[in-house]
């Protein structure tokens, strides 16, 4: 039925066309597809990109954004922009590395050292080269790299130490190279759907998860393990990547535009990223969870162990990983 959805979706897409601007001239019409909801702060950096792009485009453009995965998964709506169907999406940078394995350095463990270091790097002309090969080769151009904050260990029972995670079934996306960075981290690695971790928790079947607090309070993850960590193990962007096939019919003068304000959103998105995390912060907090700073040492150690395997595997890849570090 979702499958069905989803080209149903891309068909309604195609036949959208054009609207009109205020002068009565046509309209391109940009549909947005987003993953959450539209209280989550990527959203709100989107809305605030596309008022401003409209208003400076004088009614050129008319921006939709398709919140809630309504249009179908990140998966999904990259192969709609791939192919044409869609303008735009905002996709981990996990489903960029089946193009290019250079894609990996963006997310490797404590590649970040904070969430300034990772606005230092997004603001920086790091990823141009990288942006620049995926637009020609895969028909998608990457135009900015949006924070998803960091990534904690939360559990049902509490820790003392890094050594209380040994033997701890944490719930982690569904790659090879998360279970490995967990499991080298000490727990035991257990790659779920997001949307079944609270009962697995609340069964017994795992003892935790790890992910940024706003995830973690908006599927109340802190009802059934109280115990956040800050281990900051990972930091994963999302990045904005808009069709080829519609950005090649776009004025030289209206991609200044674009380009211009699409940088702009990333320093925002940082801003409303820090505002989400302190709501919540307090709603979990108010819920019973506890927020707790953790030696993470013993994890960076292991970690970086795990990423030279990784990087041994790939001179660019390798590359884009020593220019992450040089802006630390």
């Amino acid at each position: 039925m979702k499958k069905i959805i989803t080209l149903l979706a891309a068909f309604i897409l195609v036949l959208a066309g054009c609207g009109s601007s205020a002068d009565g001239t046509s309209s391109q019409k940009i549909t947005i597809a987003f993953n959450q909801s539209e209280s989550h702060p990527q959203y709100i950096a989107l809305s605030e990109f596309a008022e401003k792009f409209e208003e400076q485009t004088e009614g050129r453009y008319e921006i939709d954004i398709q919140a809630n995965e309504i249009l179908g998964s990140q998966k999904e709506t990259l192969e709609m922009v791939q192919g044409g169907t869609l303008e735009m999406t905002l996709v981990s940078t996990s489903l960029l590395e089946n193009f290019d394995d250079s894609y990996v350095a963006l997310s490797l463990p404590y590649v970040y050292d904070s969430l300034d270091h990772q606005r230092t790097v997004f603001s920086s002309d790091a990823f141009d080269e990288l942006f620049a090969k995926t637009s020609t080769e895969v028909g998608v151009t990457p135009v900015a790299a949006y924070t998803a904050g960091a990534r904690n260990v939360y559990t049902k029972s509490p820790m003392e130490s890094a050594a209380d995670l040994s033997g701890k079934k944490i719930r982690v996306m569904e790659s090879q190279a998360k279970v490995d960075m967990m499991n080298a981290m000490g727990g035991v690695g257990t790659p779920m759907s997001q949307g079944e971790v609270y009962t697995a928790i609340q069964q017994g079947i795992i003892d935790g998860g790890e992910n940024n607090e706003v995830t973690f309070a908006d599927l109340k993850h802190y009802e059934v393990a109280p115990n956040y960590y800050y281990t900051e193990h990972l930091m994963v962007p999302d990045v904005v990547v808009v069709s080829n096939t519609f950005f090649d019919t776009m004025s030289d003068s209206d991609k200044e535009i674009f380009n211009a304000l699409i940088e702009e959103s990333v320093t925002r998105e940082f801003e409303l990223w820090i505002e989400g995390v302190e709501a919540a912060k307090t709603t979990a907090t108010e819920g019973g969870a506890k927020f707790n700073e953790i030696d993470k040492t013993a994890f960076q150690e292991a970690c970086f162990e795990l990423n030279e395997k990784t990087l041994a595997t790939s001179e660019d890849m390798t590359k884009i990983y020593n220019q992450i570090r040089d802006l630390a």
